[in-house]
């Protein structure tokens, strides 16, 4: 399976996601096919690619004649029922609505229309690989190519191989992807893949934390970003997301690891999500967005904070580190992904090893015998090294 840097790239779903896609393969060089079933799609798509790119150049970050270039290579197209439109493409990304079921049967379209040498690959967040590929004939031709929102702005692509995709092509589209300009790794075939799982404590121990009245979204948010060093709070974040699509993947994770306590979705944002307070979309959340509400003032308490800093580090720490254990990928990937993926001020790895692997071991310990349940027990892999004196970077 060939995939040279000037094939043509299909592009299947001309969303947010589909379209920066797109744009991010034109600008290496590709001449694009971007398909979607609406035609009123499509011509917003091609729009904000238009408006995408005349930023760039008021900004200097390439040159007229370059993006004219850009837009010029995208050819938009209405993809009809045997998606004729993407024969010829060396490589086809599907971005389209998250439903198992729908992304079958475009991959069953796809490979009937694609050479027998076309790469398929999902955009695809949440659902398994293996399962999309288990509608085509060749399923080792299919991975995942994870981008993340905004595309051409968002530095890191997670790359994922099902059950029966061919090792090799892995390589090759790490490869290809890297030429994107973009910072690769690559994830197994796991619920949440690398990102998506390994951030979930983030978001559910601020909860928690709440919900167990410790402190208030203003203040964890404080810490976090002071003490901690995070560009943003769980809770400001959580308003950006949207706590309707927050709220969401959390469920999503938490079902799909057969209800593994550490995923557990918090009933404090359920509510929220029930009262339609997604957060900055809605122009209220767990923070009020209209026009001439004050911004609540944090407890900046050091002491207050860093207990919470503390206590979310180490569940971030112990998700990291059953990653490593479960084999979904390696230490080196999974902090390169926190890091360009969620912009986390270190790996969080790299930070087990800056305060102590048994530092870590011993606050989870603490948290197990406090509360007595199993969302705290620490990862096989961070007991065995806690005992050892180990450290992941030797």
């Amino acid at each position: 399976m060939a995939l040279s840097p000037s094939m043509p790239v299909g592009v299947l779903g001309s969303g947010a996601m589909g379209s920066g896609i797109a744009q991010v393969a034109s600008a290496a060089g590709h001449p694009v096919v971007l398909g979607d079933v609406s035609e009123s799609a499509l011509a917003r798509a091609t729009a904000e690619i238009g408006r995408a790119l005349d930023r760039d150049v008021q900004k200097q970050r390439r040159t007229a004649a370059e993006a004219k270039a850009v837009l010029s290579r995208i050819r938009p197209g209405p993809v009809d029922d045997r998606f004729s439109i993407f024969a010829g493409c060396g490589l086809v990304i599907e971005a389209i609505v998250e439903d198992l079921d729908a992304k079958r049967k475009a991959f069953t379209g796809l490979e009937a229309v694609t050479g027998s040498d076309a790469v398929l690959a999902s955009n695809t967040s949440s659902l398994s690989i293996t399962a999309i590929a288990a509608s085509c004939r060749r399923p080792e031709r299919v991975a995942g190519i994870h981008f993340f929102n905004p595309a051409p702005v968002m530095p890191l692509v997670e790359i994922v191989g099902g059950h029966a995709t061919d090792p090799a092509l892995l390589q090759d589209v790490r490869r290809l992807i890297d030429g994107w300009g973009k910072t690769t790794v690559v994830a197994a075939d796991t619920p949440g893949f690398i990102v998506n799982r390994v951030a979930r404590p983030f978001y559910g121990e601020a909860l928690r934390l709440f919900e167990e009245g410790v402190a208030d979204p203003a203040t964890i948010d404080w810490a976090m970003r002071e003490l901690g060093g995070f560009r943003m709070g769980p809770f400001e974040l959580m308003d950006l997301i949207g706590n309707d699509v927050n709220y969401a993947v959390t469920r999503s994770v938490f079902e799909a690891f057969a209800w593994e306590p550490r995923y557990r979705p918090s009933l404090a944002q359920r509510r929220l999500v029930d009262a339609r307070l997604f957060g900055k979309k809605s122009g209220r959340g767990w923070y009020d967005y209209r026009n001439g509400t004050p911004a609540p003032e944090p407890d900046r308490d050091p002491e207050l904070g860093r207990r919470i800093v503390d206590r979310i580090v180490a569940m971030l720490i112990n998700e990291a580190a059953d990653a490593v254990f479960l084999r979904v990928a390696t230490p080196q990937d999974i902090d390169l992904a926190m890091t360009k993926g969620v912009n986390y001020p270190r790996g969080l790895l790299q930070w087990a090893d800056q305060i102590g692997v048994t530092t870590v071991h011993q606050r989870l310990a603490a948290l197990q015998e406090e509360y007595g349940e199993d969302r705290y027990r620490p990862s096989p892999l961070l007991r065995r090294m806690a005992r050892d004196g180990r450290r992941f970077y030797q």
